[in-house]
């Protein structure tokens, strides 16, 4: 077929990622699965490209050139670079990349292409697009990469965008080398602060080492080298830094980044400097801005267009710091990214969900949606079979869209995953499958809003299968579960189901054949008979349905199942596993994966014959070769002559039934994706369909068949009008009944069907059911399917129709199940020779068997199960038991006190290894030789040492031995001879050596220990046996004396016996044991045996029956029975009274009681006697606990001196293995130096010899550019001889116009548009042939005929235009030379800097290398001691919990007396001068103290003075001070006074009459007021009531009245109160004039005192 078709792409539909870009002003292009959709945002145009390779990777495209570029997916890609609009290949760059590329970027001034390679090369690579070159790569640079982006301005300059981090690539060039160059970019922390790098500590040489050891870097205290070093040092020397998510660069070549935090950054490439414009944590932050995560960022001439998460758009004016939002746009949805058109007149917003929109900002400021997708992947996807221009497709996010031509016409939400889709023939809608198990009915006549009008639950699981019959009768539905319905197609009738039938496995493919001229519709099930796989089948399943009598009563049962005579089946069997297979026109048409092969089947002609039930077993008539990647789905085109298949690997295969050899094919998803999820075809089967599984995309393909079988295509074209023609009528009716019906909501009636299924019940008496009837008559689920309420509506009809028949039956069963009970009551009464077997009463014995097996089966399970499970946790007892129980030498224990809470634990121990033992022994062995080397070094050292400095060096080693080992094990005999001194502690091996040694008498500690404390242990064990015996004695005791007191009862609890936790008791368990049969046998002899055992004790022994007679049952009096004896009083007694006794009974009376005397005193005495053996026992286990306890407390004290030796010993390990520690970190520093040196050389040989090879290219490129220079210089001195034969003025006037030169870059930003926001590009020499070209360009207007002199010969003009074209050629030749010149330079100058530079790092390198092996010196010789000193001779502050002994000196003793002498011998003496002092001291203080006095006497009488000469007097004191008759002065002023008196008492006695009337007549008042209020008081309550009835009508009716009066009064009140504030301030400052008057007056009119004269 692939001669005579071929398929190309009509539409597509999707956006498989957010990457969207302008080609041009005007287009916009997006990925789509394997192609490339352009769409024109002005015409709406859509064009496709189709990828050339095998899918699409990442896209780029610059619309200032119209030039688009992506990679493809596979391995080793390429990537094509085109040109737009003619979508011509411009070239193949075929890279180093192995997988993919994870971005691209072109330059918009160059042909300069930027690619990002993923693992594991992660390659940067810039190409020039039009020779197909690289210019330029970095290997393992561009990791976690996500976008590259060139600078507008300098395409020398571009930024990689990562998940974490951001870098600015530079270019730099020298003649035609490129070289890339990295520079980090430090961004703030997330708090937005500027932090540095945590620098490692420096190693140089101090004058105090620290306590611990040197400092060492990350990298040497991991133990890792090179890259990976370096990368931990990163990473835990930085701290949490800001996620850069948007770039973008502004028009002076700086770069706004945007951040995840929603920080906004300005970034200088150049410096690396980074200043935060944005910062959301700061208070006076912009509100709007605080949730906005800048996910796209744009530059525009009107300032900065940024997008975040929310559904909003700003436009930032950014001056300096400062930010100011000046638009602000709503959208429908979350944006992603944002891009301006070339022109910077629109502006593109996508988004991940599918949706772009755009904006012209110029314009106005609607925003306009240019492509509206659903979100997520097509799940299914149909043509409408009354226009293919019009598709439905549903998404896996729940929707479902309408789409002509790739446009959205209108969607609606199915609150419901699908699984399937098909389009009646019939009626304008389609059915949707639910993963629910539901088949939704969607108008779609209404194209913009297509509404549900109906549904029907039919499965518990996905609805996998939606077929149409060709005719619209049936529908057909398929999932897993086997059952197949068919439903009525008409939506007259409502949908209904028909009924349903059951295939034998999971249905895998299911399609459908429609005869007209037999009024048959056949339907082909491929089944898969094994569970749980349902990938392929080998069994065929055909039906046939009549399409006329399906609607009789009897063609379904009760049930809802097809009967037998309206359904034919048919079953086949292939020989291979299919996993497709469609039904064609008496053949089958199927795909076998595991053979990658289509086969084709002819059924046989007996099919129809419904006595065919055997499996029929077909073979292929036809095999051919399938998808190179499967599994593949096939479609049968509607006139059955096309053959569709799709597949995993992406492809679209067409062939014809007859010659399925030849195929057409068509890439249309891509195979990393998932390849094709379904097809279908259209109508007329010249459309074809695609949905991919995970691109996101759907193609529609149109099948172009030529036009010399041009037949082919008519055939399909009758068979679609006929089809067309023939359903018209049905269609129209069907589809008006479609319209009419309501729209479908969770509250819709039922349809008649179920109502006829749901009928009502009677009610039934259920108190005379049994139980075993209940699971009879169970209620359906909360979400019935179809057939289980059909199969409820049967249950209850028949519980209806039988309801009486069942009442009955169990009225009678429950009569015979009481006359079994009261036999089997009778049957228990009965002698056991007559007693029946409990089973001999069942009357439904197998019933009973088959209940017992299924227990058994379920108990055997269940034991099963539990003996797993106590397997394995016996088998991690065991294990647990064997590492931390038996392989321990002292098990860990305690012993605790009897009368305290104290208690002593042991060290827990395991048994020493053999490698353990033989390190010991290998370590005694080299100090055995090191001691025999030392001694025979002091044998020749002693015959020059006297003996007494002998002596006195053993003393003194005595003395100072417990001080310098660090620790008290010698003292308590546990010390190692074999232990080094601290102080030669010097080499790895000595420390290593030193450890082991130390463990050995941590070990011997620990053990002897454990040994007493073994001892203690049992002695305690041997003490609770004593307890215990005294306490059996006691309670014997306490039995004779009748006493009931608790006893202390001590025993060991389980941290004293831990072997106890090992074990179970019985008593522990409270679940009923559970006995096997064997072990109730053995139970049951064992009680037989005691029963035995207990009857033969019983026997009769004649013999000590006997002896009991004899002696009254006692053969020995005991004392321990003198309690228990009584004296039986005589006879007489109890039958007579005492004055009827006769003397010698009288006298037996007083025997009598003689005898009981005697009796009770001995009672008492031996009731003292055991009272007194009790107390001596309790005495005796108090005293021997009390001691026990007193020897635990030994034992506790020496565990505490034990322990305290053992942290000696312990710190000791612990400080030799840190020095261990620090010495490796050195050795693995100095090795990461080493290396780091190694590599530095090496670098800084590569840097010298491209340094040399450099200058010696510039030195031949200078000597070129000199000559080229001097070349030009020529052209200008020759410029007059080559114009010899003309005037000389005319020479002038032409040499004017020889050095006249066009002002090219002037006019080219003349002629720019002034709507970009980018500034123009710099000239490099790249871009200087352009210029050249441009100058030459400009060359021409002054070349022409109309510039020529007056006068001049056409000729001579011509030659002089030729000469000056050449000069111009020349000068750009020179300019480019001096750029390229420049260039090399400035490469070559970098490249010395960076030698400089490598230099520099070696000198450092080498420095600190020398420096850590000083340190390293310092520290191996100045090694760490531990002493153990007396708290006395220990001076250092112990502010804290622990001393600091760094800056600490250790002294000898003696020093430190003779210093304490001398201190003392000075302290007196500073004393006896302090005391001369403090005599002479106070003598002074006394002197001073006097004066002091009498200056203070002085200062008080001279106050006195001016007190009394400043006295004020007023005339009374005047004249008394002035007059001397004194007396007669007193008395006149005495009689004046008691007139006075009398006068006042006059007054007193009248105004007390006075008061003394008024009273009366107030109480006269008082009465005739109180007889007034009695009467006002009965009045009140009608005058209230009157009161409140005016109060309210005043209310309501001067509300208005009373308020405009408050209003004026308030408005007099605040009046008044500013008059009467104004009044009082008057008042005021009259008053205070008046008192100023005042005080003047009375300081003129009294004199002061020192100016009175006395007589």
């Amino acid at each position: 077929m692939d001669d005579i078709a071929s398929l190309e792409v009509r539409w597509i539909q999707g956006v498989t990622n957010k990457n969207v870009a302008f080609v041009d002003n005007k287009t916009i292009c997006y990925t789509c699965g394997t192609h490339i959709c352009f769409l024109n945002l002005k015409t709406k145009v859509r064009n496709v490209l189709q990828s050339p390779g095998r899918g699409i990777g990442a896209l780029t495209a610059n619309g200032n050139n119209r030039i688009f570029a992506f990679s493809e997916q596979k391995l080793f890609p390429s990537i094509y670079v085109y040109i737009f609009p003619e979508l011509e290949l411009k070239n193949e760059l075929k890279g180093e990349a192995q997988l993919d590329y994870t971005s691209l970027t072109l330059s918009n001034s160059g042909p300069y292409l930027g690619c990002c390679s993923s693992l594991p090369d992660y390659t940067i690579t810039i190409w020039n697009w039009e020779s197909a070159e690289p210019v330029c790569t970095q290997p393992q640079a561009g990791q976690n990469i996500i976008s590259l982006v060139f600078n507008p301005l300098n395409w020398l300059q571009l930024c990689a965008l990562g998940t974490s981090s951001l870098t600015v690539w530079n270019i730099e060039k020298s003649a035609s080398y490129h070289a890339l160059k990295s520079s980090v970019v430090e961004l703030p922390s997330i708090d937005g602060s500027f932090v540095e790098r945590l620098v490692c500590p420096s190693y140089t040489v101090s004058d105090k080492l620290p306590y611990f050891g040197p400092e060492m870097p990350p990298s040497a205290i991991s133990g890792l080298k090179g890259d990976k070093a370096e990368s931990i040092v990163d990473y835990l020397c930085t701290k949490a830094r800001l996620t850069p998510t948007a770039i973008c660069w502004t028009a002076t070549s700086q770069l706004y980044v945007g951040c995840a935090e929603g920080f906004l950054l300005l970034v200088d490439p150049d410096s690396l400097s980074v200043s935060v414009l944005f910062n959301p944590k700061v208070a006076d932050a912009i509100p709007e801005l605080r949730l906005c995560s800048f996910q796209g960022l744009t530059l525009s001439k009107n300032g900065l267009i940024a997008v975040g998460k929310e559904s909003l758009v700003y436009c930032l004016q950014i001056k300096g710091t400062q930010i100011n939002i000046t638009k602000t746009w709503q959208l429908d949805g979350p944006i992603t990214s944002v891009t301006y058109s070339p022109d910077f007149e629109s502006l593109l917003l996508s988004s991940n969900t599918g949706h772009i929109y755009m904006l012209n900002p110029p314009q106005s400021d609607r925003i306009v949606k240019v492509v509206d997708v659903l979100s997520g992947n097509f799940v299914a996807a149909a043509l409408l079979h009354t226009n293919k221009n019009i598709c439905v497709l549903a998404t896996d996010s729940a929707e479902l869209q309408l789409c002509s031509d790739g446009i959205c016409l209108g969607s609606l939400s199915l609150q419901d995953e699908v699984t399937s889709l098909a389009c009646c023939p019939i009626a304008q809608y389609a059915a949707v499958g639910t993963t629910s198990g539901k088949v939704l009915f969607i108008d779609l006549n209404k194209e913009q809003q297509p509404r549900l009008v109906h549904q029907v639950h039919l499965y518990h699981t996905s609805v996998d299968h939606l077929v149409f019959d060709q005719e619209g009768h049936y529908l057909l539905t398929g999932a897993s579960d086997s059952h197949i319905f068919v439903l009525d197609a008409k939506p007259s009738k409502r949908f209904s189901v028909i009924g349903y039938t059951v295939v034998p496995g999971s249905i895998l493919s299911l399609s459908s054949q429609c005869v007209r001229d037999c009024g048959q519709v056949k339907v082909l099930a491929l089944c898969s008979r094994q569970e749980g796989k349902t990938c392929d089948g080998c069994l065929l399943t055909l039906f046939t349905l009549s399409t006329r009598n399906l609607a009789d009563p009897d063609s379904v049962d009760r049930h809802g199942c097809l009967s037998s005579h309206i359904l034919k089946v048919s079953r086949y069997e292939v020989p291979q596993p299919v996993n497709s297979c469609v039904l064609g026109v008496g053949e089958v048409f199927a795909y076998c994966h595991r053979r990658k092969t289509f086969q084709q089947f002819q059924l046989p002609q007996d099919t129809d014959t419904p006595s065919s039930q055997q499996v029929v077993q077909l073979q292929p008539e036809q095999e051919v070769k399938g998808h190179p990647l499967g599994p593949a789905s096939l479609v049968l085109s509607p006139h059955q002559l096309w053959l569709a298949s799709v597949g995993r690997d992406g492809l679209l295969r067409i062939r014809e039934t007859v010659s399925m050899e030849r195929y057409i094919e068509l890439q249309c998803h891509s195979c990393r994706l998932g390849g094709v999820r379904s097809v279908s075809f259209s109508a007329d089967s010249q459309t074809l369909l695609t949905s991919g599984f995970r691109d996101g995309s759907l193609v529609c393909t149109n099948l172009r068949i030529k036009p010399v079988d041009a037949d082919k295509v008519n055939k399909a074209t009758w068979y679609s009008q006929s089809m067309a023609h023939f359903l018209k009528n049905v269609f129209n009716k069907e589809n008006t009944a479609l319209t009419e019906l309501p729209e479908w909501s969770q509250g819709s009636p039922k349809k008649a069907e179920d109502g006829k299924v749901s009928g009502e019940t009677d009610t039934m008496d259920v108190t005379l059911q049994d139980e075993s009837y209940n699971s009879d008559l169970s209620a359906p689920p909360s979400h019935p399917t179809w057939l289980e309420s059909r199969q409820q509506a049967v249950i209850e009809e028949d519980n209806k129709q039988y309801s009486e028949t069942k009442r009955n039956l169990r009225k009678t069963i429950k009569q015979l199940r009481d006359t079994i009970q009261e036999m089997m009551r009778e049957n228990e009464n009965l002698p056991e020779i007559e007693r029946l077997e409990q089973h001999e009463f069942n009357l439904d014995v197998e019933e009973q068997k088959r209940l017992e097996a299924m227990v058994e089966k379920e108990v055997t399970r269940v034991r099963n199960e539990m003996e797993w499970e106590i397997l394995a946790k016996c088998y991690l007892h065991d294990v647990q038991k064997r590492e931390c129980w038996d392989s321990m030498k002292f098990k860990g224990r305690a012993i605790k006190a009897f009368h305290s809470d104290h208690e002593v634990k042991n060290y827990p121990l395991k048994e020493r290894t053999e490698k353990d033992m033989e390190d010991l022994r290998w370590v005694q062995n080299i100090r055995k030789i090191e001691k025999t080397a030392c001694k025979q070094s002091n044998l020749k050292k002693s015959n020059t040492t006297s003996a007494k400095e002998e002596e006195w060096s053993m003393e003194d080693d005595e003395e100072k031995s417990v001080a310098l080992t660090g620790s008290f094990s010698a003292q308590l005999g546990f010390s190692n001879p074999y232990i080094y001194d601290q102080f030669r502690l010097k080499t790895t091996e000595q420390r290593i050596n030193q450890i082991i040694l130390l463990q050995d008498v941590i070990y011997r500690i620990k053990t002897a220990f454990n040994t007493e404390f073994e001892a203690m242990h049992r002695q305690k064990v041997q003490e609770l046996n004593r307890v215990r015996d005294r306490n059996r004695h006691i309670r014997d005791i306490m039995q004779e004396l009748d006493m009931n007191e608790k006893l202390w009862e001590p025993s060991l609890s389980n941290s004293e016996w831990p072997e106890r936790m090992l074990t179970v008791d019985d008593s522990e368990i409270k679940a009923e044991k559970y006995l096997t049969p064997e072990q109730k046998k053995k139970e049951e002899e064992r009680k037989k045996l005691e029963e035995h055992r207990h009857l033969a004790a019983k026997e009769d022994n004649s013999r000590e029956r006997a002896l009991d007679d004899m002696m009254d049952g006692v053969l020995e009096v005991k004392k321990d029975d003198i309690l228990k004896m009584e004296i039986p009083p005589p006879e007489f007694v109890l039958t007579k009274l005492d004055i009827h006794w006769s003397e010698e009974e009288k006298k037996a009376y007083k025997e009598f009681e003689k005898k009981t005397k005697d009796l009770n005193e001995e009672k008492e005495k031996y009731k003292k006697l055991l009272e007194t053996e009790m107390k001596k026992l309790q005495a005796a286990t108090r005293d021997a606990t009390e001691r026990f306890d007193e020897t635990l407390t030994k034992l506790f004290d020496k565990k505490v001196r034990y322990e305290m030796v053992i942290y000696q010993e312990e710190l000791k390990i612990a400080y030799l293995v840190y020095s261990i520690l620090i010495e490796e970190e050195i050795r693995n520093h100095e090795l990461e130096l080493k290396l780091k040196l190694e590599k530095m050389l090496a670098y800084k040989d590569e840097i010298g010899e491209e340094v040399k090879r450099h200058e010696e290219e510039l030195e031949l490129f200078h000597e070129t550019y000199e000559s080229l220079v001097a070349e030009d210089k020529v052209l200008d001195k020759e410029f007059r001889k080559e114009f010899f034969d003309v005037p000389a003025h005319v020479v002038d006037h032409l040499y004017k116009l020889f050095k006249r030169r066009p002002r090219v870059q002037k006019m080219r930003t003349q002629t720019e548009n002034n709507s970009s926001p980018f500034k123009e590009q710099r000239l490099c020499g790249s871009l200087a042939p352009d210029a050249l070209g441009k100058m030459l360009k400009t060359m021409e207007e002054l070349d022409a005929p109309e510039n020529i002199p007056e006068g001049l010969n056409p000729s001579i003009w011509e030659r002089f235009c030729l000469v000056r074209r050449t000069k111009v050629e020349s000068e750009q030749k020179v300019k480019i030379k001096a750029l390229t010149l420049a260039e090399m330079q400035a490469f070559l100058q970098k490249r010395r800097d960076e030698e400089k530079a490598a230099q520099q790092e070696i000198k450092n390198l080498s420095d600190e290398l020398e420096s850590l092996h000083k340190e390293k010196k310092r520290f191996l010789t100045d090694t760490m001691v531990q002493f153990v000193l007396k708290q006395g001779q220990v001076e250092v502050s112990t502010t804290d919990l622990t001393a600091d002994y760094t800056d600490s000196v250790l002294q000898h003793r003696s020093v430190v007396e003779d210093l304490n002498r001398t201190i003392r011998m000075l302290a007196e003496q500073k004393i006896a001068s302090m005391v001369e002092c403090k005599d002479f001291r106070k003598g002074i203080i006394r002197l001073e103290w006097e004066h002091k006095m009498r200056r203070m006497q002085i200062e008080d009488l001279n106050n006195k003075t001016r007190d009394i000469q400043m006295l004020r007097l007023t005339e009374e004191q005047q004249d008394y001070l002035q007059k001397t008759d004194r007396d007669r002065r007193v008395s006149k002023q005495v009689s004046i006074l008691e007139k006075t008196i009398a006068f006042q008492e006059k007054t007193h006695l009248q105004s007390v009459q006075h008061r003394i009337k008024k009273i009366e007549q107030l109480n006269r008042q008082a009465a005739m007021k109180a007889v007034k209020n009695t009467i006002l008081e009965q009045q009140l309550p009608d005058m209230q009531v009157t009161v409140a009835e005016r109060k309210h009508i005043y209310e309501a009716i001067a509300s208005e009245e009373s308020q405009a009066a408050k209003t004026e009064e308030r408005y007099q009140e605040i009046v008044q109160k500013k008059n009467l504030e104004d009044f009082a301030r008057a008042q005021a400052e009259e008053l205070a004039f008046l008192w100023a008057e005042l005080e003047r007056l009375r300081m003129k009119n009294f004199p002061s005192l020192d100016k009175l004269k006395h007589n």
